[in-house]
């Protein structure tokens, strides 16, 4: 993989988000010329600046809702592979703002393939989407990549409108111009430097560097964790694939192993164990129900296309994905080198 993108012209849009800053460190330590295409980091802190990613590659500030500066972009640097990551991706936002929220992620979509459809640069697409673009019957089982797309909530809802919009960008354009698209459906997704709010590990950390109880809303509510690097490697296996052949292309489900989709509770319960071994500090947890929106119960992925495929697994299991995430944040609030300890794990992961 390293080989093949030494060099490459690459535009990730949503640079400057959590999952955007671990894409743009990869590919970077890669050899990629990267572009970032994005709105100014969502908090403060933010990874992409611990990273110093400003000063390491272009990011063009702008707005994936602005057709025209977009398409600029496009012409002026002329990428070979789009990775579109740009997002409102917060499910409590979005019943807090459903137009906004929708306004991204479907009108953002249309224009990001818009740009692709016209710039005759591009040849490999991949658009990150989620778990929840399914219509959630609560399975015991993962959802495959043919079931029904129908997501619940407004976030959920707009990716599952982003999947058809791309579906329908590929069959009326892009496949005639010979661009391969791809759509990469991921689980929840854990690791250092996420400080968003209403994320349970970020929660998790604010609690434990305060000293405080860590509440946790939904504790019987499972999902599929899995670290960071885990759909970050996926995006860019599946991006280089169909770059080489597009009939690589197609709709993937990125998770975990069944024995890591666990309940929030479980999780919050083995992050204070890791914890306690990274830091020393103690720190507990609470069942606090805040009456909030809708959130489904049961939901984890099943990955079996792209193991078969490409000979993807996921490398790293629950606990090791939060002992990694804690590394990064103690390191961080101790005043020390984070960037060093992410550009390590990278490295970690893709040695294995």
């Amino acid at each position: 993989m390293e080989q093949f993108y030494r060099g490459k012209k690459v535009l990730v849009t949503g640079c400057t988000g959590f999952k955007g800053s671990w894409m743009c460190e990869a590919l970077l330590g890669m050899g990629a010329h990267v572009t970032g295409y994005a709105l100014e980091p969502p908090t403060d802190p933010a990874l992409y600046t611990v990273l110093r990613l400003g000063e390491r590659m272009e990011t063009v500030a702008g707005d994936i809702r602005d057709l025209d500066k977009l398409q600029r972009v496009f012409a002026e640097k002329k990428p070979e592979i789009v990775i579109h990551m740009a997002a409102q991706p917060i499910v409590r936002e979005s019943y807090r703002n459903p137009v906004y929220t929708y306004d991204v992620n479907v009108m953002g979509t249309v224009h990001v393939l818009e740009c692709v459809r016209r710039s005759g640069s591009v040849r490999s697409f991949v658009n990150v989407t989620t778990d929840k673009v399914y219509k959630n019957r609560e399975w015991e089982w993962g959802y495959r990549e043919n079931e029904e797309l129908n997501g619940f909530d407004p976030y959920s809802n707009s990716k599952s409108c982003s999947e058809l919009i791309t579906d329908s960008y590929r069959n009326s354009f892009l496949q005639e111009s010979n661009v391969a698209v791809s759509t990469m459906r991921a689980g929840n997704v854990v690791g250092g430097g996420d400080f968003a709010v209403d994320r349970i590990v970020p929660d998790c950390v604010r609690a434990a560097v305060k000293g405080e109880t860590i509440t946790v809303r939904n504790p019987y509510s499972v999902r599929p964790y899995q670290h960071v690097l885990e759909p970050v490697m996926a995006y860019l296996l599946v991006a280089w694939k169909q770059y080489e052949d597009i009939f690589a292309a197609g709709s993937y489900n990125v998770g975990p192993e069944d024995k890591d989709c666990i309940s929030t509770g479980e999780l919050a319960t083995l992050f204070c164990e890791v914890w306690r071994q990274v830091s020393g500090c103690e720190i507990s947890w609470q069942n606090v129900g805040d009456g909030g929106p809708h959130e489904a119960g049961f939901l984890k992925l099943d990955s079996s296309k792209i193991k078969r495929r490409f000979g993807w697994k996921p490398k790293w299991d629950v606990r090791t994905c939060l002992r990694r995430t804690a590394e990064v944040y103690r390191a961080y609030y101790a005043g020390e080198d984070a960037a060093a300890v992410v550009r390590k794990q990278i490295a970690e992961y893709m040695g294995m």
